[in-house]
């Protein structure tokens, strides 16, 4: 596991990064497919933006509110807007991250499971983990590059080769399909999304190379 104390720097640089990939999203994208099975570029956007504000109120001592939670509260913000909703709610769960105490308190989160609670510091590996996976899903379903710093990404290798693959995937509610077989000499971002069940080679019907 990662022996990096606080992991905030490197989860706003990806966060960023997202942000950037997701300003160039049209209403008109929305319908493409994801590297995410069953669901189409809004309805990723729409998963990502709420888990933002999820994060965000668990944060602040509120995650146990399953309100914060649910997709509808933010569905029709990002069909109408996709980088606007989702840059506020972006800007919102960095914002929470940076507060005093963050990384000893603890977090609620309910979608882990009733009563499921985690130390700030591991939520926040979660939630970085993810993005870091995330922003790839939306840059290949738009046919676009994505990049991160060198050191962000030997951030995230030790949390994302730590998470446990197996019959656990196999659940409707789990987060990665089963993992992809490796590739020698692949870099490191591509071991990242083989092991939490991403192929790097995946790309829309029709598009053969990040345009």
């Amino acid at each position: 596991m990662s022996t990096i104390t606080d992991l905030r720097p490197f989860h706003r640089t990806a966060i960023n990064a997202s942000v950037d990939i997701v300003s160039r999203v049209t209403v008109d994208d929305l319908d493409r497919p994801t590297p995410c099975g069953g669901w189409d570029l809004g309805d990723l956007l729409t998963h990502m933006t709420v888990q933002h504000k999820g994060f965000a109120a668990s944060a602040r001592g509120a995650g146990g509110d399953l309100g914060v939670w649910r997709p509808l509260t933010v569905a029709d913000a990002v069909r109408a807007n996709p980088g606007g909703a989702y840059a506020a709610a972006a800007a919102e769960v960095v914002a929470a991250f940076a507060g005093e105490g963050v990384l000893e308190a603890t977090f609620v989160l309910p979608e882990f499971g009733e009563d499921a609670t985690v130390p700030g510091a591991m939520a926040i590996g979660f939630h970085f983990v993810d993005y870091v996976v995330h922003g790839w899903d939306v840059a290949r379903s738009i046919g676009v590059p994505f990049g991160l710093p060198d050191d962000v990404v030997a951030a995230v290798v030790p949390l994302a080769m730590g998470v446990p693959d197996g019959e656990i995937r196999d659940a409707d509610n789990s987060p990665f399909a089963r993992a992809v077989e490796p590739q020698a000499g692949a870099s490191d971002l591509d071991r990242v999304l083989r092991h939490l069940g991403r192929s790097p080679d995946w790309r829309p019907a029709g598009v053969t190379a990040d345009r």
